[in-house]
């Protein structure tokens, strides 16, 4: 069972990384910063962490809430990866920083896919 989302790893992990893309992403180009690719990294890198929280939360009424809510989050994770590299490849950020945060977008998806697999695991197990 999962306690306070807060106490994860993994959330703080991505809690950090999005707060690092976030500030990073407000020095991009004017034209990026309404609905381009530096808006569309921070709403999903945001995303992760607030899936996880809604999650938990749910977590208290029904675990195969939270599993939905982590498969949810995985995808935000892959998505911010995504703009990661359109990043990279526009030149907004190097190359070391652009593969640093896929890098580390991609060990936050599998970190969250060995909790929700742990949590489809104790599902199981309660049936």
């Amino acid at each position: 069972m999962v306690g306070n989302v807060d106490d994860l790893v993994v959330f703080r992990r991505a809690y950090v990384l999005s707060l690092e893309v976030h500030r990073a992403s407000l020095e991009w180009p004017r034209a990026e910063q309404q609905s381009g690719i530096a808006s569309q990294l921070r709403r999903s890198s945001k995303s992760v962490c607030a899936l996880l929280m809604e999650g938990g939360g749910r977590l208290r009424r029904s675990r195969t809430e939270f599993a939905r809510y982590l498969v949810m989050a995985v995808g935000s994770a892959d998505e911010a990866r995504l703009w990661c590299r359109y990043a990279e490849d526009l030149g907004y950020v190097t190359a070391e920083r652009g593969g640093a945060w896929q890098g580390e977008y991609e060990q936050i998806a599998r970190m969250l896919q060995g909790l929700l697999s742990r949590q489809q695991d104790q599902s199981s197990l309660d049936h």
